[in-house]
């Protein structure tokens, strides 16, 4: 797998009712340039549509397992995005529920969804968040990681706003930049914005290849690829009480 450099990288949940963005890292550069080899200049990105490069039932199903996320803390609100792994639960990015008083979910007709429990991985940026409503929808987990060149689309809430689905290809794999112990990560050309964090990167198949968690200052974005997803939902011991500023 192609391997890259990464520069600075931030993660996705912004802070909306505080001036601190409490909760986003920013971390120093990482040593030399990063190569611009891995996407021929020649062969731009695909630009972000309505549906991304889903077709239009790919579409509609993920849209119906994507859910909005708000973490009501002690102090300041966040916004991130997640999706469902089966009826009654959701993956999304630790950082986006971490120190939460309330956990607030809407699906993107704007149906809300009450949260029972959050539970987070130690190893990676990953979440489970159960609900008491079931989901509207369950996607696929993909087999396999995806491989470099090929197309991948996000699906979340950037910014805490309206659901939207941008493509792009998988650049290549690094060394995870937020959590070292994890191992390889992967990135991609995908735009990714505030509030994306937790965002289902979907294959051409709207199988789940992976989960967004940041973006460095290049915009490409990082995704926990599925492969870590399956082997964490499958061991028990992966996640913990996700702290809360509650108490």
């Amino acid at each position: 797998m192609t391997r890259i450099r990464t520069r600075q990288v931030t993660v996705l949940a912004p802070v909306l009712a505080a001036a601190l963005l409490t909760g986003c890292g920013v971390l120093p550069a990482m040593p030399g340039p990063t190569p611009t080899g891995f996407v021929p200049s020649e062969v731009p990105a695909p630009a972000p549509t309505a549906t991304g490069n889903l077709s239009p039932d790919g579409f509609d199903a993920a849209q119906r397992m994507a859910v909005r996320i708000r973490n009501v803390g002690c102090g300041s609100v966040s916004t991130g995005s997640g999706f469902a792994v089966d009826a009654q639960t959701l993956i999304t990015n630790r950082h986006v529920v971490a120190e939460s008083a309330e956990l607030q979910l809407s699906t993107y007709d704007g149906r809300d969804l009450a949260a029972t429990t959050a539970s987070t991985a130690e190893l990676a940026d990953l979440a489970i968040v159960r609900t008491t409503d079931e989901l509207p929808a369950v996607p696929e987990l993909a087999d396999a990681d995806p491989a470099p060149g090929d197309t991948v689309s996000v699906v979340g809430y950037p910014q805490g706003g309206r659901l939207t689905v941008t493509s792009g290809k998988v650049i290549g794999g690094t060394t995870d930049p937020l959590n070292e112990n994890l191992g390889e990560v992967l990135v991609t050309d995908a735009e990714v914005e505030p509030g994306s964090s937790g965002s289902a990167v979907l294959d051409a198949q709207g199988r789940v290849v992976g989960v967004v968690y940041a973006k460095n200052s290049v915009n490409q974005s990082f995704i926990v690829p599925v492969s870590t997803l399956r082997t964490m939902l499958a061991d028990t011991g992966s996640f913990v009480d996700a702290p809360s500023c509650a108490g």
